[in-house]
């Protein structure tokens, strides 16, 4: 059976997850998995754990892409030895990659370290970019989420409300609460 994997990173994705869904179905998988929270959190990532569960003997698990599956080559690695366990093949659509063959193997391990590098080299020019946007004072970093709602807290208070109700109906800590309540004496 060929059974496929998609994945994106946020719910708001709607089109991404479709646009795999279909290239999957084109690719003959006749049972998708699907879900959209990151690959960072790998313990929420239900779907990827039954897809897995669900492969057996001759099976051939199928993602659009490597980072759809893996967050890094030794996460590649422990889904690909899980995959080869269960007697299965793991092939990546965009790349072309087959593992049911040696070659498909050599391929993904390479490519696999190749992504890895390319994702640690960006990381490294965005905080190299934005320690350069602090020193210049352009970054400022997002606005506090309580500061956002201190109207509502000064009303709130106003009105006679304690903090720890006002916090509770307001969504934010009591501290933030009595940090609004401090700012604005």
């Amino acid at each position: 059976m060929i059974v496929g994997y998609a994945r994106t990173s946020t719910l708001d994705q709607i089109a991404g997850i479709e646009a795999q869904e279909r290239e999957l179905l084109a690719a003959g998988c006749e049972k998708v998995f699907r879900e959209q929270v990151s690959s960072v959190d790998v313990k929420q990532r239900d779907q990827l754990a039954l897809a897995l569960d669900f492969l057996r003997e001759g099976d051939t698990l199928v993602v659009t892409k490597l980072d759809r599956l893996a967050r890094s080559v030794a996460h590649m690695h422990e889904v690909l030895q899980c995959v080869t366990a269960k007697g299965a093949a793991l092939r990546i659509v965009n790349m072309g990659i087959d593992t049911s063959t040696p070659t498909g193997k050599l391929m993904l391990n390479i490519l696999g370290g190749v992504a890895e590098f390319e994702r640690e080299i960006m990381l490294e020019r965005q905080r190299e970019g934005i320690a350069k946007a602090k020193r210049d004072g352009k970054y400022k970093g997002r606005v506090p989420t309580a500061q956002r709602k201190a109207e509502s807290v000064t009303g709130l208070i106003a009105e006679g409300f304690g903090a720890s109700e006002v916090a509770r109906k307001v969504g934010i800590s009591r501290a933030s609460v009595y940090n609004i309540i401090k700012a604005t004496q």
